[in-house]
């Protein structure tokens, strides 16, 4: 006789999309529900809630205190990213749900992406793109843009997205320097403490800090001893910066330029932004390959499964 009870599917909350191959499994091994899609999440809480034993969601947008609180059977919170910060971990660790993340797959191309915005930013590719698309070539005459080989980059941050940062930017014979909580002994780079001492030093300094303090680290007076030839990066997030103070350099000229991939209101960007020509901007997709998609989307399924076959997530924070 077959046990019901065994053939009875797990309910998973999506907040998000998944590549399709992965959300195909998803559907063969559990009941999918898709936050995403309603209108009205609150009544879809209301009504599914307390059915759902995991849920599946990106780093960025995590997982509050608040919507926990609508899920009394939840297991597991499975992140597709390496942020937590949006997660309430003490009340997951308090109600025991497991808290997993995709770790070391990001790597690459978060450190690409930085090196892309960083070339695009001191080349000014994004306003010599708009000239060619708006049919203003040759009559527009642009400004010489920033030399990129031979920069003195500023590293905050150098755990694996920094130190691959660091691996790129040095194949442009570029200085290194990093600040982070203290030196790390196999790295030959220059460590400086101070984050002021180290935007003084830099043509570049690039954010690749974890956000677990939520703490503002870019302040305006960081920006201000990054001065007016320096550039800033952010593959971190936008919270980690006082966005207002950026912007207001930005437009003063007080720094030269900014390519930010992270916005502090996401997917809200300040429309004073969007008319500034020395800055590239890139709607959180650091992590946006197929490639990288697709090995998060593997892990964040192992995780499931280890948690509702009775194991410990193997990627559990």
């Amino acid at each position: 006789m077959t046990n019901n009870i065994a053939q009875q599917k797990s309910h998973i909350l999506l907040t998000q999309a998944v590549p399709a191959p992965i959300d195909e499994i998803l559907r063969r091994d559990y009941d999918v529900h898709r936050l995403y899609e309603t209108s009205e999440p609150k009544k879809m809480l209301a009504d599914i809630g307390p059915l759902i034993e995991g849920v599946v969601t990106g780093g960025a947008k995590g997982l509050s205190r608040e919507m926990m609180e609508c899920l009394p059977a939840l297991k597991i919170v499975a992140i597709s990213g390496i942020g937590t910060d949006a997660v309430d971990l003490a009340y997951a660790a308090k109600h025991g749900i497991y808290v997993t993340t995709t770790p070391g797959v990001l790597t690459d191309d978060v450190a690409d992406m930085a090196l892309g915005l960083l070339i695009s930013t001191l080349r000014q590719m994004s306003e010599g793109e708009q000239v060619v698309r708006a049919g203003r070539w040759p009559q527009t005459n642009l400004p010489l843009a920033r030399k990129v080989t031979g920069t003195t980059v500023g590293i905050i941050g150098m755990g694996r997205v920094g130190q691959a940062i660091a691996r790129r930017v040095a194949a442009f014979d570029a200085r290194i320097l990093y600040t982070d909580l203290a030196p790390i002994s196999s790295l030959d780079y220059t460590f400086i403490a101070d984050i002021h001492a180290l935007a003084q030093e830099v043509d570049v300094l690039v954010l690749a800090a974890s956000a677990d303090s939520g703490k503002v680290i870019i302040s305006e007076s960081v920006l201000e001893a990054l001065g007016p030839e320096g550039y800033f990066i952010n593959v971190a997030r936008g919270k980690l910066v006082d966005e207002a103070a950026l912007l207001d350099a930005l437009i003063h000229k007080r720094i030269a330029g900014a390519g930010l991939d992270v916005f502090a209101h996401e997917p809200h960007v300040p429309e004073g932004f969007f008319t500034l020509n020395n800055v590239t901007l890139q709607p959180h997709r650091a992590s946006a390959t197929v490639q990288t998609r697709l090995e998060m989307g593997n892990i964040v399924l192992a995780n499931l499964a280890a948690c509702f076959s009775g194991n410990v997530p193997p990627h559990r924070v």
